[in-house]
């Protein structure tokens, strides 16, 4: 039994921008993991209050381009969903809010988080945060004219240690409009190296009056998140590398501010399950096979260390042609059953890969 309590107003309703939410407990943003089909994988699990698309170039959008498009799917099973957004271009910024809200998004963020070269290098991303002298605010003030949809702002604490603008943005964030923020604890120069600073998502939360303040970075279990929210103040949590570690992460958050208790864990089974289910709905969305094995790898490949199943199994899953082949491996696993010294924890230990090195070379 785990024995801090939650935060009792953590069972009280939370809104942004009028958008009433299940759980104060949202799946952040990752890059080439959170299409739509690991979506709807986490929504059936439960506890999940809202979800967020991959990041989407602006301009991309209102080309129209194939790829984007791909990003941006989703269906009346994905609900709420905020799409979000990257560029350093107002007018298009604003257009695609426009486009989005046409769409069916039910909310818009704007990303000024991303640490990488390729959106840095065209003035988005947390290449937004270095810009105190009016611009970036008059963009996003740009975008929340734009639509009637409410617009968040996903940002860093700053560009370095001696940049930290996060709660200068806040406050002039709140004041032309933006419904709610997420803070991941960490400046671009950290990318995503380092300790989260708790300090810095508090000052985040101080800065501003009413709006929703989301704390987001390494939260992989029920102690991590008890105490960000005791270390931050946060109004809820934006979960998204931890949410690959244990899809079950959000039922447990709600369970336990519900109730006290996070509930059971997955088992071996339940996990072999998700897999299933994901690589079936990747399948699916594209009616393909092929499609859906290459997409599923690099996740396929992640689950087999957490599975800690054999070397060899786990190339094949970076293989993986068919449906059938996989449920040949999986019909294997199950009947060895845990391998010794398996515990439902063992997914912790397996990273998520993230870019190395030196920033610039992003």
């Amino acid at each position: 039994m785990f024995s801090p309590a939650p935060p009792p107003h953590y069972r009280d309703p939370l809104t942004i921008g009028g958008v009433r939410l299940a759980s104060r407990f949202t799946l952040a943003p990752l890059a080439g993991y959170t299409n739509y089909p690991f979506r709807r994988s986490v929504r059936a699990i439960g506890g999940v209050g809202l979800c967020t698309t991959d990041l989407v170039n602006a301009r991309a959008i209102l080309e129209g381009s194939a790829k984007t498009m791909d990003l941006l799917a989703t269906g009346p099973d994905d609900r709420p969903l905020s799409v979000q957004i990257f560029g350093g271009n107002a007018g298009e910024m604003a257009d695609a809010a426009k486009w989005l809200r046409d769409y069916g998004a039910t909310l818009i963020d704007i990303n000024m988080g991303c640490p990488v070269r390729k959106v840095v290098s065209v003035g988005g991303g947390s290449a937004m945060m270095c810009d105190t002298t009016g611009a970036t605010v008059r963009l996003v003030e740009q975008v929340v004219r734009a639509t009637a949809l409410p617009v968040t702002v996903k940002m860093r604490l700053g560009w370095d240690d001696d940049h930290l603008t996060a709660p200068h943005f806040a406050r002039e964030f709140e004041a032309v409009g933006v419904a709610g923020l997420t803070i991941h604890g960490r400046t671009r120069e950290q990318g995503f190296t380092g300790a989260v600073n708790r300090a810095g998502i508090r000052a985040v939360v101080e800065a501003v009056e009413r709006i929703p303040v989301f704390g987001n970075g390494d939260v992989l279990s029920i102690a991590d998140a008890e105490s960000m929210i005791r270390d931050t103040g946060c109004d809820g949590l934006a979960i998204g590398r931890g949410a690959l570690a244990n899809p079950w992460c959000f039922a447990q958050l709600d369970a336990w501010v519900r109730t006290g208790d996070p509930g059971p864990r997955a088992t071996y089974a339940e996990r072999l399950d998700f897999m299933r289910l994901h690589l079936v709905r990747l399948i699916d969305w594209k009616r393909e096979d092929r499609f859906g094995c290459v997409n599923f790898r690099k996740v396929a490949a992640w689950y087999g260390k957490a599975l800690r199943v054999s070397k060899a199994d786990k190339h094949a899953l970076t293989q993986l042609s068919s449906l059938a082949e996989f449920d040949g491996m999986a019909a294997r696993w199950r009947d060895s059953g845990p391998p010794p010294g398996w515990t439902d924890w063992d997914a912790h230990e397996a990273q998520i890969a993230v870019p190395a090195g030196p920033n610039a070379h992003w």
